[in-house]
């Protein structure tokens, strides 16, 4: 890839989610986006058309990049407001979401293999088994219906919403460390079963271990989703690849984690894509090539 130009007014997109085409269920929702700038082949239509951007490009604009056997791709989607607060007042990301930004994390669950988690996250914002919108199910021809959920835990405690059987959902793994003890990998494994128990470290989980654990299973497009911790440390081992972020236009004020937590590491990312919708701002972000 290469560095995206950003687009002259006069030829800004407007994707119109109030109809549909041939890869979705004419089921969206009344909002639109402008996209303001990407550097990728967003199917038959370039900037200079004044056609509207459907759901195929907006599915081809976060599509993961083609990958080889031995290759995974770890992209984080995370949602701030415009001082930096990673949740709302009430501690939860969901009340800072905008109607572009659950579309994108819906699509981004469809395109992914693996929905990489923190524990702590999963229990907070009440994680279930993923699942994937009928809208998007065509995006998943070839591989299982729904993605994986892969729960990250130093002490090997399932949480509540995770141990639960869902019907038509994904497979749940456990990613842990020694440390965790034999008791809760044993009670880990009774809760999800004996081949879906990843141990990875010993005092913290060795994520660079972990995602290649998942990639020998075939999972190689990670969909992280949180929380900070894991996202910082993701960052600070140079395990992350792209950065999915939606700016929230609103301020919040008050004291509230940012969506990466502990170590400091700087790490330069370059913009790929920016949308904006209703006042949001939408774009990924990659390491440099």
């Amino acid at each position: 890839m290469t560095p995206g130009t950003l687009l002259d007014s006069k030829v800004l997109h407007r994707i119109d989610f109030r109809r549909g085409d041939n890869l979705v269920e004419n089921q969206w929702k009344d909002f639109d986006m402008r996209l303001l700038l990407h550097d990728d082949n967003l199917g038959p239509r370039s900037p200079g058309d004044s056609a509207e951007m459907d759901s195929e490009m907006l599915a081809l604009a976060y599509a993961y990049p083609p990958l080889s056997a031995e290759q995974s791709w770890v992209r984080a989607n995370f949602i701030s407001t415009l001082d930096g607060a990673a949740t709302g007042d009430d501690g939860h990301s969901g009340s800072i979401n905008t109607g572009a930004d659950r579309e994108v994390f819906q699509l981004l669950r469809a395109l992914s293999d693996v929905v990489l988690v923190g524990a702590g996250t999963a229990r907070v914002e009440g994680y279930k088994r993923a699942t994937v919108k009928n809208r998007w199910s065509a995006l998943r021809k070839g591989r299982p219906a729904h993605p994986t959920t892969a729960v990250v835990s130093r002490s090997g405690g399932v949480p509540a919403g995770l141990s639960k059987a869902r019907q038509d959902s994904g497979e749940v793994l456990m990613l842990t460390c020694h440390r965790a003890g034999a008791e809760a990998i044993d009670l880990a494994r009774g809760a999800l079963g004996r081949g879906h128990v990843i141990v990875a470290g010993e005092d913290t989980v060795d994520l660079m271990a972990a995602v290649d654990a998942l990639a020998m299973r075939g999972l190689q497009r990670v969909l992280c989703e949180g929380g900070p911790h894991l996202m910082g440390d993701l960052t600070a081992v140079g395990r992350l690849d792209e950065l999915c972020l939606t700016i929230a236009p609103i301020l919040v004020g008050g004291q509230h984690p940012r969506i990466t937590a502990g170590a400091s590491a700087a790490v330069g990312l370059v913009p790929r894509l920016l949308i904006e919708s209703q006042g949001s701002i939408l774009g990924r972000w990659t390491a440099p090539d």
